[in-house]
């Protein structure tokens, strides 16, 4: 021990920043963030009918929404984005409100097939909503009966072009 020598490193002496140099630096910073939050998206899908099973399939190895960032939440508070598919009737209503409460801020709401945008075959029925835009403010809707995987895949991929696409603050 008492052989022993101790190195000490040099300091760096940081120059004092200028307030140009902030705001250009702010515009790369809002570029990271915004690239960060469009690439890992958490979703979690609510489904009540067929629509639900290609929501599923577009996860699976052929289309790997994965490879763009999109998992799959387990818990609305996790979740980035809910994805409403199939019928909603007004029990359903009341669900699909407070799971779009319980995620976190920001959140983003895709409907997909005919009947979550517009009441499908059961558009005159007493019971069915006739849109999923009379519960949650829809960012996206994916038209289709069946809806195919393909079309969800642009969905998300559309979405994070819009999340990359707006102001950070």
């Amino acid at each position: 021990m008492k052989n022993q020598q101790r190195y000490l490193l040099p300091i760096p002496v940081r120059k004092l920043r200028k307030p140009e140099d902030e705001e250009a630096a702010r515009p790369r910073a809002n570029k990271a963030v915004k690239w960060a939050l469009s690439r890992s998206l958490w979703v979690l899908v609510f489904g009540t009918g067929c629509c639900a099973l290609e929501i599923m399939e577009a996860f699976t190895t052929r289309f790997d929404l994965e490879r763009f960032g999109a998992m799959m939440a387990e818990s609305p508070r996790k979740a980035d984005v809910l994805v409403i598919t199939g019928l909603i009737n007004a029990r359903v209503a009341e669900v699909i409100r407070r799971i779009y409460e319980q995620m976190p801020e920001p959140k983003y709401v895709i409907a997909v097939g005919a009947c979550s945008m517009g009441g499908g075959p059961y558009h005159d029925s007493y019971s069915s909503v006739k849109r999923a835009d009379e519960i949650v403010p829809v960012d996206i809707y994916v038209p289709g009966c069946p809806v195919r995987a393909e079309a969800v895949v642009e969905a998300i991929r559309l979405l994070q072009r819009k999340i990359y696409g707006r102001e950070v603050k």
